[in-house]
Parts: structure tokens; C-alpha cells; sequence
């Protein structure tokens, strides 16, 4: 069984091209240095009739905004542990200082977790 990193990050409207640029460039630098697959979904049916919860309401979405949903795959958590060292000292030196309100997107409306795949078909 694999290992995920998932997000659900809110991204201005005005911010898309940005954002699909910064994910793209980082799509293929975690696979450089070996994630199994890294995908960047931007939401398109976001309010089922059935669910309680929905993605506009948990992350309390704007107009002016969008929904992304975005999963890196790995082997085992210690290969996400591996090549996420890898990824951040790339980023590290390839871009020295540069901060988090540097992002075309608000920090402090992402939420991050590590996944342990149980079931995969």
C-alpha cells in the first residue's frame, strides 16, 4: 500500500494562471526527485445535494474564489518522508527568503495531511 500527501487550499479567482504555473513547476520537482504521481485539481462540482459538508462551506469559499484539491502518491511514508526532504532543500536554495505570503494563495486556509493508503484497486 502507498502513502498520500493531500490538501484542500483556497485559491483567488484573480490567482489562477499563478497558482497553475507554481503547481505545474512543483508537479515536476517532486517527481525529479521521486514521487509516484502528484495531481493538482481544481474543483468543479462542489455542492452535492446529499452532502452535509460541502468544500465551499468547510473552507467558507468567497466569489471570488476556487477550490483545489491536490494529492502527491509515494511508496511508504518513509519515501514521502525522503523526497520531501529532497523537495524542500531544492526549494530552499533555488529560492532563498522567500516567504509564505509570497503565495498566490492564503496559507492559513490550506489544510495539509499525511494519508496511509488501506484500500486500492
Amino acid at each position: 500500500m502507498g502513502y498520500v500527501d493531500g490538501f484542500v487550499l483556497v485559491v483567488p479567482k484573480k490567482n489562477f494562471s499563478k497558482y497553475k504555473k507554481m503547481a505545474s513547476d512543483g508537479g515536476k520537482i517532486w517527481k525529479k526527485h521521486g514521487a509516484l504521481k502528484y495531481f493538482e485539481c481544481i474543483g468543479d462540482d462542489l455542492n452535492p445535494k446529499w452532502a452535509k459538508l460541502t468544500f465551499p462551506k468547510m473552507t467558507k469559499l468567497k466569489k471570488d474564489e476556487t477550490v483545489w484539491f491536490s494529492f502527491i502518491v509515494y511508496k511508504s511514508k518513509k519515501h514521502r518522508d525522503q523526497v520531501n526532504k529532497k523537495v524542500m532543500d531544492y526549494f530552499s536554495k533555488k529560492y532563498p527568503g522567500k516567504k509564505h505570503q509570497d503565495m498566490p494563495f492564503d496559507m492559513n486556509r490550506m489544510a495539509y495531511g499525511g494519508f496511509k493508503a488501506v484500500v486500492e484497486k
